[in-house]
């Protein structure tokens, strides 16, 4: 069994871009998940208002799913984190 990776370097990649830190300690399907459901309500959110809303108001349901998907990959590296150091 392979170390697992530092539970900071997943939050740094959950922030970058959605569904990397989930890919990063090894549930790529969660991770795609999230990426996906960021670019669907990044969608219906920017479809369902006007053009006079800003960037983050149009694109505001996908940046929820996106902030909900950083703590839930910090909280999985850190549970394997510590189960790992462990072993």
């Amino acid at each position: 069994m392979s170390k697992p990776v530092n539970p900071y370097v997943v939050l740094l990649l959950a922030i970058l871009l959605p569904g990397a830190g989930h890919v990063a300690i090894g549930e790529a399907r969660r991770g795609l998940a999230f990426a996906l459901f960021v670019l669907l309500f990044s969608f219906l959110t920017y479809m369902t208002t006007t053009p006079e809303q800003s960037f983050i108001g149009r694109h505001a349901g996908g940046l929820f799913i996106w902030a909900l998907s950083i703590p839930d990959a910090y909280r999985r590296a850190r549970i394997r984190y510590s189960i790992g150091s462990r072993l």
